[in-house]
């Protein structure tokens, strides 16, 4: 009997945050037209991955099957920071530095889905894990790319479906799996990614932002299931906040506070931000609440927790250059 087919989706970490055509809603969209229920998740165990709270939205199951490579991690950091005291370590690791800058060349510009599995991308990526096990030596150096990446082929043997793997694993799973298989290339993104562009595109601002045509862009969208209209109510408080504006931010946050239902990690998000501007606005009591509101969530990001964290120990003031 034939073992079924598996499919590979490239995942980019938080770098999906800078793709216009190949975000958290684009691997949604290409796991719906691929009809899976389920994604296998092959990638880190970041909980504040960008994709979890996407996938969640579109009711996808999520099955971890990654190994707990914390401890690799560990030696990996122990072994540079050895080889950092001695001239021939630092020799190997400026090596290991100029094949990341090389990998990363590969990777400049905006990423669509037929370019992270062309060829050539993979070719890189090939290339640059060739390029550290040669300067660093298989083993902590690498992380123990090879070990786990056998220990994450084994645990596929029999599985179907799709699977979100990171980019530079892509080479080595299709080594090892010859029924894996990468989607069709000339898939196209949909509304939901275009949406999700211009909210991740409005929460990273730039010095040179048109940020008037960022609100007004973000004020014409109803939002949809992977991008709520709560999350475009926050991206709109944080321009707010970032030119001063505390009123307005306030009324965003607010009006996005009272848009939330269950999105796993925007109540968190949210509320911190929204404690802040209480805080910059000196109702330092209700914003008290707001944060203990924050830390009493069961799914706030890090980042939620730490700002919530701090506005508990001191007000928060608005800093403005």
């Amino acid at each position: 009997m034939s073992r079924p087919t598996l499919i590979l989706l490239p995942d980019l970490g938080d770098l999906l945050r800078l793709q216009p055509q190949y975000n958290a809603a684009t691997l949604v969209e290409l796991a719906q037209v691929l009809g899976a229920a389920e994604v296998l998740w092959l990638s880190g165990p970041d909980p504040d991955h960008p994709a979890r709270d996407t996938f969640a939205a579109a009711g996808l199951t999520m099955t971890d099957l990654a190994p707990d490579w914390a401890w690799a991690e560990a030696e990996h950091a122990e072994l540079t920071g050895f080889m950092r005291q001695y001239p021939q370590g630092q020799a190997r690791l400026r090596r290991a530095g100029q094949a990341e800058q090389e990998l990363e060349a590969h990777l400049t510009g905006p990423l669509t889905l037929e370019r992270l599995t062309s060829p050539e991308t993979l070719a890189g990526v090939a290339a640059y894990h060739a390029a550290l096990a040669a300067a660093l030596d298989e083993g902590p150096g690498t992380r123990w790319q090879t070990r786990r990446l056998d220990t994450l082929a084994s645990g596929l043997e029999a599985r179907g479906g799709v699977a979100l793997a990171a980019l530079d694993d892509l080479p080595g799973l299709l080594e090892r799996l010859p029924r894996a298989r990468l989607p069709d290339p000339e898939f196209l993104p949909g509304e939901g990614s275009r949406l999700r562009a211009l909210a991740d595109r409005a929460l990273l601002l730039h010095q040179d932002d048109d940020l008037s045509a960022l609100l007004a862009a973000l004020g014409r969208e109803a939002g949809d299931r992977f991008t709520p209209k709560a999350e475009l109510q926050y991206a709109a408080g944080n321009i707010y906040l970032a030119v001063g504006d505390l009123k307005m931010a306030r009324t965003r946050l607010e009006a996005a506070a009272h848009d939330l239902t269950d999105e796993r990690s925007l109540p968190g998000l949210v509320l911190a931000r929204l404690g802040q501007v209480r805080d910059a606005q000196g109702e330092r009591d209700l914003a008290l609440r707001t944060y203990r509101a924050v830390l009493a969530l069961n799914f706030a990001p890090q980042v939620a927790r730490e700002a919530a964290r701090a506005g508990m120990e001191t007000a928060f003031a608005l800093e403005l250059e």
